[in-house]
């Protein structure tokens, strides 16, 4: 990963600690963050219906490298929300707040639930993950990436949700640059507005879809951003919002 970033100068991401390998726990984050102080924010899962949750939260909230937390809104938790989960829920996005932790969400197909957490929440800073659209592992593409998009849209007359244009190009039926991704990402961008639009790769999870400088050069040498939007959406809007830059820069 550090040396993919450096072949495209990239200075520092994200690293939101991967799920289908560790779950909950985010010892690999932390030795990362170990080795590599000035590169990464640290962002991890958290489980709902862990008893202790708030108390995690807090430790968490007070680790070195630490930017965010993440919830995993998987399918099941749509019969979940009424039950303990629920209040799990509640208990992270209300110590995220407490704290000053925006929460990354992976809310694919459950995007309405994510609309009321949000609005319970009004003082919590939410990040939707992935566009909040299903992308793929391996190719193909999906057949139609966007056809949740409206959902999407909805969302963001929530004042407390931004989004992660992260995968994008995992999502395009074209070669690189991927222009059929153009029309529906100025809607996203529209919709948002740039100081709630934050570019990603989703690297290493995209590998077998696009490589890291295609995720990269595909937003750095498009003629469809200003300079201005380029800035805010590779760097700008991460900073403001996660309060963190690489090397511990201001």
């Amino acid at each position: 990963m550090v040396a993919a970033m450096d072949a495209v100068r990239v200075d520092g991401a994200l690293l939101v600690s991967p799920f289908r390998l560790y779950r909950y726990d985010g010892s690999y984050a932390l030795e990362v963050h170990a080795t590599h102080p000035t590169r990464f924010g640290l962002i991890k899962p958290f489980d709902p219906g862990a008893a202790d949750v708030a108390a995690q939260i807090d430790a968490w909230a007070h680790t070195a490298g630490v930017v965010g937390a993440r919830l995993m809104l998987t399918d099941g938790y749509a019969d979940a929300a009424a039950s303990t989960v629920r209040s799990g829920l509640d208990r992270i996005l209300a110590g995220a707040a407490e704290h000053g932790l925006p929460v990354n969400v992976l809310c694919w197909h459950q995007l309405k639930l994510l609309g009321e957490l949000a609005a319970r929440h009004p003082n919590t800073r939410i990040v939707i993950d992935h566009l909040g659209l299903p992308q793929p592992f391996h190719p193909p593409p999906p057949a139609q990436p966007f056809a949740a998009l409206e959902d999407v849209l909805a969302l963001a007359a929530l004042d407390n949700v931004a989004i992660k244009v992260s995968g994008a190009c995992t999502l395009s039926h074209q070669p690189f640059p991927y222009d059929d991704l153009w029309t529906p990402l100025r809607r996203v961008f529209d919709a948002y507005g740039f100081e709630r639009c934050m570019w990603g790769t989703d690297w290493t999870r995209a590998v077998e879809l696009v490589t890291y400088e295609q995720a990269v050069d595909a937003f750095r040498v498009t003629d469809q951003l200003s300079e201005s939007e380029r800035s805010a959406l590779m760097g700008g809007t991460l900073a403001r919002i996660y309060g963190w830059r690489p090397g511990g820069q201001p």
